[in-house]
This record gives C-alpha cells, structure tokens and sequence, in this order.
C-alpha cells in the first residue's frame, strides 16, 4: 500500500479572501515606502504633496480624483512599479469655503515626473476647474517629464499647457513652485497667472547648470540660476518669495481673497472697517519741496487704501513701478503706481511688461484699477532703445486703453510726455483723474523744455545762466501746476492729498455699474 504523503495544513481560504491579504501586504508596503520617502522629503525642508494640500484647503474639505489611477508604460522595468495616483495627488476642496482645484505633484513618487497618466489627472481638474468657474492651483514638485514614457510624457505637457491657455483669462491660474520645476515643465506656470516660488528649496530652469556648463563653459549654482530671488528680482518669473512653503501657501490663500472665482464675477466683497470717509493729513507733507527729492510711493498707498493693506506683486522685480492688490471700501482694486524712489520713476522695458501684465490681469477679472502717477518720462539710454523700448512701453499703452474695468487715476507730481499719456491718462478714457496741487503735466521737465525752446535766446543773453533760471522760473508758474490741464478737462479736479482716500471711494460707488461695449473681434494684435 503506497504511503500517503504527508502535506502541512494550512487553511483553505476563498480567492477573494487571498485578494484581500494581498492588498493588506501591498498597502504595508507602500506605506512603509510612503514614510520613508516623506522622511526624505522632510530632510530636504519640503513637505508631502499631501500635506501640502492640508495647509493649504480648508481642513476636512479635501475630496481627491483618480488616487486609484496607474501608468500604463512597460518599459524600463516599469511594469513592476505601478505607485497608485502616479505621482500627483488632484482633486478639489474650499479656501475660506469657496470652492477651487488643486494638483500636488509628489516628489517621492519617481520624482514627482510627469507621465501621461499623471498628465490626465491634472487635464481632468483643470476642465472641471474651467466648466464650475473656480480657481486652479499646482503645486510644482518635479524632476520633469518622465524619461521612461518618452513622447507620451512630451504630449502629457502640451495638453496642459493647452489648457492653461484656454483657461486664461477664464479662471484665476497660481503657481506655486515647492521643488524643482525643469525643462518644457516651467511653461505651464510661465501662463499662469502668479508664480510663487520659496528661497532655497524652488528652482526654475530651461536647462540646468550642468548643460550650462557644457554648452557654453559657464559655471552657476542652482540657486544662482533658478532659485526663488533669482526669478523675484532678474527674470520676472516669480511673483511672490516666501520664506518656507507653510508661508508661501499661506500667501495663495491670502491672494485669493482678493481675487474673484471667474471671470463672471466680480471679486469678494467685505463690509469696510476703514472709515471711507477718512482724511490723511500725511498725505499733505509726504511730496518733498525739491522736484529732485525721491519719496517712497508705498506710503501713498498704504495711507490710501483700507487699514493699510496692500499685497504687492513682483516686490523686487522692476522696483521702478508699484503694483499690487489692495482693497477701497471693502471691494478689491489693482494698484498701479511709479514710484520715485527708483529710477526717479521713469519707464523702462521691465517696468513695463510688469504693469501691462497685472492691467490686464486685472480686466480679465473685473478688479478696478487705481494709478498713482509720478513719472518724469521713459528711461533713456542706447540699451533702452535697442532692447525695443518703444515696444515694450507701447504694452502698457495697449493695456491701458484696452481695459474696460473702473479705471482711477491720481497724478501727485511729475507726469511727462509720453509716459504721462501712458499711466492711465484721461486720453486713454480713464474714468476719473485727480490731481493734488503739487502735480506737473507738461511735455517735459523745465530744464529740457527751456534748453529745446529757448536755446538760442539764452545763447545770445548777456548772462546766459541767469536767463536760463529766469525762463526755467516761468515755465514752472505756466506748467508746474495742474490748473492749465485741469481747465481742459484732462484732470476731473484737482484735490486736496488728505482727501484722495474718499474721493477715490466715491468714484468707485459711482464706477461700480460701469458697462462698456468694445468692438466685436477675435482679438487685438498686442505689441508683444
């Protein structure tokens, strides 16, 4: 009789009962990969991609789409790594209980690189974000397109940026770069509406240093070539530095106050704590005696605008224009302002590709624009001219006159020639323009003027320096002034300093039902 053999007992179970065991162990297991590459992630000063959704949404608010989702590519061995979610965590969630959109790539899954799976998830949110009227956030965390999808992950960034495109204009787009951000992957915060970058740990580039180096031979760090102050104050990438990445999000939520859901609406409205009606004496004194004398634009707004808040765009960029967000009698206006301090206030290239940009910002979503003027002319130089500076200053002209939104303008000294014309002038349909008595609208400034009209008289005077003052003295009592604009209608009236802050409101209640009809087109052929 055969012996039987003997087997070890073991229980039977169902195939769905080994199913389950299965993915307990799997789930184990990428937990366990999950705390070890968080782990890392806190090493380098940055946080998950989840935990960066936490700080930034309202808490609890959070519902994810596609976190089951896997990459279909076999190659490279990929096939044995199928992450669940792909590298992006998508969804939607509340921002002071307003409703937005959200992608946060995760830099511990195959480096946060985008393939086509990780690509559909953030096109999938993108389209609710356009079809329900709510804001888009990224959150950039990646090492770029993923090498081992090839031409899938090259089309994953085209559909994005096409969407980025379409969606301009429609709903507000941020950026918030929390990593690396490389190669074709910087163009879609490029159309973003803002960029918010963190010192140390964000870097942007086209080509990093070590291509850099062996292209042309140049050496330069990561943070010298793209890191957060780099892109703040040389590129005009980065619309806003923070500190840490807890700051930056902060800084998003914070913008978003400010900012309307869509283009359909108007921006969030609060019930004004700031007295409207309120008077600022500073005002009165802030203009230095001496035409020559610099003053910080900055204390113009902060004792304009309500409790003295202001969210300044591009802080360390083209530091010769002001722009930024604040609020008058509750309601959100866009600040636009030359500011002395720098450059004397003139126009150049940078200063003004960065006002065009946030005007039309601005129109696109229905926030009023308020401008303070003090600009003595467009920068001269051979550099200025040869970088195409007649172009580039004909951008805020075009933005300007484009814009249909309430348009505010307050004149507190110097307004030259074109760059006058430019800032929000009254012939480019400004709605209201003031102007305090300290205001100067004139071709050019006294010196210049005199030398042009009155070369040869001075030439022939038997004292040719004393002639000089003597007309520099009487075009200063014929142009110095606002009343000779002011009696053709160029400014609305010219106004006390103290009371800028409650006219400006009182214009604003009058502007607030503007409506304008602009001709039917496609679209205009802006001077890019």
């Amino acid at each position: 009789m055969a012996k039987t053999e003997e087997r070890p007992q073991v229980p039977v179970r169902t195939v769905e009962e080994r199913i389950e065991e299965l993915r307990k162990r799997r789930a184990a297991m990428l937990d366990a990969h999950r705390k070890e590459a968080v782990r890392r992630q806190h090493e380098r000063g940055k946080l998950s991609a989840r935990e960066r959704l936490e700080l930034l949404l309202d808490a609890g608010s959070f519902q994810e789409t596609d976190p089951f989702a896997l990459h279909r590519s076999h190659d490279f061995g990929m096939e044995r790594n199928r992450p669940a979610g792909d590298g992006v965590v998508t969804g939607h969630g509340t921002i002071d209980g307003r409703k937005v959109f959200v992608a946060s790539q995760d830099f511990t899954v195959f480096g946060g690189s985008l393939g086509e799976v990780h690509a559909q998830k953030i096109c999938k949110v993108l389209d609710l974000a356009m079809s329900t009227g709510a804001p888009f956030i990224q959150l950039n965390d990646s090492g770029g397109a993923r090498i081992q999808e090839g031409a899938a992950s090259l089309a994953g960034y085209g559909y994005i940026f096409e969407r980025n495109v379409r969606a301009s204009g429609v709903i507000p787009q941020i950026s918030a770069i929390l990593g690396p951000c490389a190669g074709g992957a910087v163009y879609s915060p490029a159309v973003t509406d803002f960029t918010f970058m963190v010192r140390e740990t964000s870097h942007m580039f086209i080509t990093g240093p070590d291509v850099i180096k062996a292209v042309t031979g140049e050496e330069v760090s990561f943070e010298e070539l793209g890191g957060a102050m780099t892109h703040a104050s040389r590129s005009g990438v980065a619309s806003f530095v923070a500190q840490d990445e807890e700051e930056s999000l902060a800084m998003v939520r914070h913008l978003l106050s400010f900012l309307p859901s869509n283009n359909l609406e108007d921006p969030p409205s609060y019930a004004p704590v700031d007295d409207p009606e309120r008077r600022d004496e500073g005002l009165t004194h802030l203009i230095p005696d001496s035409a020559r004398e610099p003053y910080d634009m900055h204390e113009v707004i902060r004792r304009v605008v309500d409790d003295g808040e202001f969210m300044e765009v591009f802080p360390y960029w083209a530091m010769n224009i002001v722009i930024g967000l604040a609020r008058l009698d509750g309601r959100t206006v866009g600040i636009v302002a030359n500011q002395p301090k720098v450059l004397a206030g003139t126009l150049d290239i940078e200063s003004s590709e960065k006002a065009s940009r946030f005007v039309r910002f601005c129109d696109a979503f229905n926030v009023p624009l308020v401008t303070f003027v003090d600009v003595p002319g467009f920068l001269p130089g051979t550099a200025q001219e040869f970088g195409g500076i007649i172009r580039h200053g004909a951008k805020l002209l075009y933005a300007f006159a484009e814009a249909t939104v309430p348009r505010m303008t307050v004149i507190t000294r110097k307004a030259y020639g074109g760059a006058y014309l430019v800032m929000n002038s009254k012939h480019l349909r400004a709605d209201v323009s003031f102007a305090w008595p300290t205001a100067e609208i004139a071709v050019m400034g006294p010196d210049g003027a005199v030398n042009i009209v009155n070369k040869k008289e001075i030439e022939k005077a038997e004292d040719p320096a004393a002639r000089r003052a003597e007309l520099i003295g009487e075009y200063q009592r014929k142009f110095a002034n606002p009343y000779v604009a002011a009696e053709r209608g160029f400014v609305d009236d010219v106004i006390e300093p103290a009371e800028t802050r409650a006219r400006l409101i009182k214009s604003l209640r009058m502007l607030v039902t503007k409506r304008e009809a602009v001709p039917a087109r496609k679209h205009g052929n802006m001077p890019l």
